[in-house]
């Protein structure tokens, strides 16, 4: 989803690598899940959110749709995100207010309260300083923070898949309606609704998916 906001009113004002250290922790979030109510439908999946939920829940696309993901159009592109339920909680939270799903949480959480800004055809992070109610405490490396496996190889996704989007997204407002809703359905079922295989790493599979697309 595209932003246009202020860094300057939403940050410390600093850009990160993903080597560097922000002040990140928080002893393990306990006693809170204030980031995980009221998102509405703003925590989009990527392709590879999904392919971690299908590896680590052992269900389907369609079956995560039924129970915990739903569609939205966010720049004028149909993504999944998560669904909240009738108090605006996360439909994966259980009853003590945890992540059920923490060791295959979407990329967005896990990078929580970081965000990402996109230049040049890659990408820095920035620390949001409105967003979390507990107090940070100490420094941790952003790679670290992350907690995700072959990260050169997810970074570098990342920017294929941001901009991937944004060269639809520019140019949606003057799409014919047919063609937009054409190219819709085509990310929905390339990326999201033909299955992957888990057993398999997901980059190679994005990459032929993605050169499908071209």
């Amino acid at each position: 989803m595209i932003r246009d906001v202020d860094l300057d009113k939403i940050s410390d004002g600093k850009l990160y690598d993903i080597g560097d250290m922000a002040k990140l922790g928080v002893d393990d979030c306990s006693g809170c899940h204030a980031c995980c109510c009221g998102m509405g439908d703003s925590i989009t999946l990527d392709p590879y959110d999904v392919y971690r939920l299908e590896k680590g829940l052992g269900k389907s696309f369609e079956e995560l749709l039924s129970e915990n993901l739903e569609l939205r159009v966010a720049d004028g592109i149909i993504l999944p995100c998560l669904k909240m339920d009738g108090d605006e909680k996360c439909t994966f939270l259980n009853r003590e207010g945890r992540c059920s799903i923490h060791p295959h949480r979407p990329g967005i959480c896990r990078l929580f309260p970081l965000g990402r800004i996109f230049e040049d055809n890659t990408h820095k992070y920035f620390l949001q300083i409105h967003e979390c109610h507990k107090e940070r405490q100490t420094k941790i490396k952003i790679k670290k923070w992350q907690d995700t496996p072959e990260l050169s190889s997810y970074e570098a996704y990342i920017d294929k898949w941001h901009y991937f989007l944004k060269e639809i997204s520019d140019k949606a407002p003057e799409m014919p309606e047919e063609e937009l809703k054409s190219i819709n359905m085509r990310i929905l079922q390339e990326f999201f609704i033909k299955p992957y295989n888990v057993e398999e790493s997901f980059y190679a599979q994005f990459e032929e998916r993605l050169s499908g697309m071209k």
